[in-house]
């Protein structure tokens, strides 16, 4: 009998078509209660991907398209005054919701990212002084354009700390897109996705999430690892404590969908790039020798030891 995360993941994979890895790494991110960025051309299927992972956790969803005029208060919300009530109301902003799709968000001014990422970051938004909690679960999906595209400006690295994974969709290889392209023939798929579990299910699983347990040893393992980041000749800026922190709970949601209750090295392995690869500053002279940050940590993921686990015992 199928599990709860692979009922959801097989629920979303009849919309979003061979992509397995990208989906089980965004429902990693959900259930660690962390925010996801996904850098990707338009037209790859992000929208219909938020879309889809709403449905089938039975969540509350907001989408906002960020432009040059979009501004804090369409994000967190505003106060106005009610004739009929005789008082200030306060008028709800896209935030208030359970998943929150952010698109083309290196699109709007800085202000108004900064209003999204306080409240990825508190949970809550203030308004005229006034604080109001934004639903639980809250989960963030935000996108940008890659760099360089026209009207785009590059996410402070304060910001960019603040998601837990950075991923890329990609095109759809030959076969998946003739499957896409058979299945939207007169029907529209995400019409009849299911839920699979309701908010107060989610909310269990990511306590759940947070309850696996993590060996010193793996402690141990991840602070090598960033430590590796911190100390390369080519690394600026390495991995923060907060960075660390997210690879352990990434690292727990992959043991948790791997039906495990213990992480293994191979978990902080298989995540380590994704969640990190938006966190690091690279040396000027990296964009001569066109040096990307993924094959800097690949390397130091080769370079560091890993400890030896049998059945969740180290050797």
């Amino acid at each position: 009998m199928a599990t709860k995360p692979q009922m959801i993941i097989n629920e979303v994979k009849k919309v979003i078509v061979g992509k397995d890895e990208i989906l089980e790494k965004v429902f990693m991110s959900i259930l660690a209660e962390g925010h996801m960025l996904l850098e990707d051309i338009p037209g790859v299927g992000k929208t219909t991907l938020a879309l889809a992972f709403s449905k089938t956790m039975g969540l509350d969803f907001n989408r906002i398209q960020f432009t040059p005029d979009v501004v804090a208060s369409d994000v967190v919300g505003f106060t106005m005054y009610d004739k009929e009530k005789e008082s200030f109301v306060y008028k709800e902003g896209s935030v208030m919701c359970n998943l929150l799709l952010g698109d083309e968000m290196n699109r709007t001014s800085s202000r108004t990212q900064a209003a999204l990422l306080e409240a990825m970051e508190e949970g809550n938004v203030t308004v005229d002084g006034v604080t109001y909690e934004i639903p639980k679960p809250f989960n963030v999906i935000a996108t940008q354009n890659p760099f360089g595209s026209y009207g785009t400006q590059a996410l402070p690295q304060a910001q960019l700390d603040r998601f837990m994974m950075k991923l890329s969709i990609g095109y759809p290889d030959f076969k998946s897109q003739v499957e896409l392209l058979r299945n939207r023939q007169g029907t529209q798929p995400l019409l009849e996705l299911s839920p699979m579990i309701e908010k107060s299910d989610l909310l269990q699983m990511q306590k759940e999430v947070s309850e696996i347990f993590i060996a010193d040893e793996i402690l141990e393992y991840v602070t090598y690892l960033t430590q590796a980041t911190r100390n390369h000749p080519l690394i600026v800026q390495g991995i923060s404590p907060r960075g660390a922190l997210a690879i352990c709970k990434v690292a727990k949601a992959k043991a948790y969908i791997s039906g495990r209750d213990y992480c293994i090295p191979e978990d902080v392995m298989e995540i380590f790039i994704d969640t990190c690869s938006h966190r690091i500053v690279l040396e000027q002279r990296t964009t001569v020798g066109n040096i990307k940050a993924e094959s800097l940590l690949k390397e130091i993921i080769h370079e560091v030891k890993s400890p030896d686990f049998i059945m969740g015992n180290v050797k």
